[in-house]
């Protein structure tokens, strides 16, 4: 009886604590997503201003990007914990394979991410978000006097709320930590994850609104003779996803094998060469959002979207490659769209019929499958990109391809792309990252 009363106390304990951390990553991201808004926005005043220009006007995007992927990089220097996602150092605490992050990454992931994902890095949002969430956590169970379990248990269920901001994607948050880094459904676990992320995104909503983050038509449901079209797709996505993964863990081996130069000029260097796609088109670079928003209002000839597709296929990897702070999803979703556009053009000519839905549809499908293949966190990638669109007609397609796309990936022999990451970390030199 008296253990009972000890477990109820504690997890009530978990509880409030969540409650605390998670206000503070809600209006810590909110704030972060409303900078990054800005700074978005800025980015294309610039790029028209920059295009109405005499003489060699696109050396200036060149510049501020190359600058900033710069500056980042010197903030990695004196805070080496800050670089990347994030989100493997998270697992890694959760896993018992490291210490939980200081609150000093905070303004570095902060301030970095905004350099980087601002200046026009193919870098999402989600990865610093997650990671500031974590440190409050962490931060907020250290001072409470919880234990090393609990404290892991904290970072990992305010991370989870990080992610969840970052989308505005509660239920997706949510699910990220149980499916992606605990990998298990416990009371303890659930209780307190879900305190954090509702208290998170309402804390966030006051800064930034409560609108999904993509506005959608009306879709219908396709219908049930294209499920084998879907089927398909997951097929082909799965074999994307492989080959996405590989690119990513092929950037980073190229930009390690070159030794003699040091980190922030190889930023500098990666940052001017997206500077130079920005100055030929702002939808080449910058975390997707843009481009997102563009293909769902259905935006795009094929020929552009195939060229897109594989600009980012290559520039995303070389973006994260930088070790600048920035996640890997919001490109993946991005990367999904264009992909399932593509797809779709291929559709039309061999499947018979008019299907109006279908480019759409595509889009949407090619997002969560894509997630699914390189995060290998399938529910995860259905449910925040439902949020996100604010779309539930396609849930069979996307549940079909997400699953298959899923499967080939496993079959390939391929990790998930935060093993790979976590291996690659814990195999390097290790920052300080004990708690103060």
């Amino acid at each position: 009886m008296a253990d009972a009363e000890d477990t109820t106390a504690g997890l009530v304990r978990l509880c409030v604590l969540a409650v605390v951390a998670g206000a503070g990553i809600g209006f810590v991201g909110g704030a972060f997503r409303w900078c990054l808004g800005h700074l978005d926005r800025w980015r294309v005043e610039m790029l028209g201003w920059v295009h109405d220009l005499p003489g060699p006007g696109w050396l200036i995007p060149i510049a501020v990007t190359a600058g900033g992927a710069a500056a980042a990089a010197a903030i990695v220097r004196l805070v080496p914990l800050s670089a990347g996602s994030g989100i493997q150092h998270v697992e890694a605490v959760d896993h018992g394979e490291a210490q939980p992050p200081a609150l000093r990454i905070l303004p570095a992931k902060f301030v970095g991410g905004l350099l980087a994902i601002g200046s026009g890095l193919i870098l999402g949002r989600e990865g610093p978000t997650v990671h500031m969430g974590a440190a409050i956590g962490a931060t907020t169970g250290h001072r409470a006097r919880l234990d090393d379990t609990d404290v892991r248990l904290l970072q990992t269920s305010v991370g989870g709320a990080g992610l969840a901001v970052a989308f505005n994607a509660p239920i997706g948050g949510a699910l990220f930590v149980l499916e992606e880094v605990m990998k298990t459904v416990r009371l303890r676990a659930v209780v307190p994850t879900l305190v954090a992320v509702a208290v998170g995104v309402g804390c966030s909503r006051l800064v930034v609104g409560d609108r999904p983050d993509f506005l959608v038509g009306p879709i219908d449901p396709p219908s049930l003779e294209l499920l084998p079209v879907f089927v398909v797709f997951g097929v082909l996505t799965g074999v994307v996803g492989v080959l996405y993964n590989r690119t990513i863990l092929g950037a980073l081996d190229a930009v390690d094998f070159m030794r003699n130069v040091s980190p922030v000029t190889k930023a500098a260097l990666i940052g001017a060469f997206v500077g130079a796609l920005l100055a030929i088109d702002p939808l080449t670079a910058g975390g997707g959002d843009t481009l997102s928003q563009r293909i769902l209002d259905g935006g795009g000839a094929l020929p552009m979207i195939a060229a897109l597709l594989v600009i980012r296929f290559v520039a995303g990897p070389m973006s994260y490659a930088t070790a600048a702070p920035g996640g890997l999803f919001a490109p993946l979703l991005a990367l999904g769209a264009l992909w399932g556009v593509l797809c779709s053009g291929v559709t039309e000519l061999v499947v018979p019929g008019d299907h109006p839905s279908l480019r759409i549809a595509l889009a949407i499908v090619g997002m969560a499958a894509l997630f699914g293949a390189v995060v290998r966190a399938p529910i995860t990638g259905v449910v925040i990109v439902m949020e996100m669109t604010a779309t539930t007609t396609l849930a069979v397609p996307m549940l079909a391809a997400t699953a298959i796309a899923v499967l080939i990936a496993h079959l390939a022999g391929s990790p998930p792309i935060y093993d790979s990451l976590r291996d690659r970390m814990l195999a390097g030199p290790r920052p300080p990252t004990a708690l103060p």
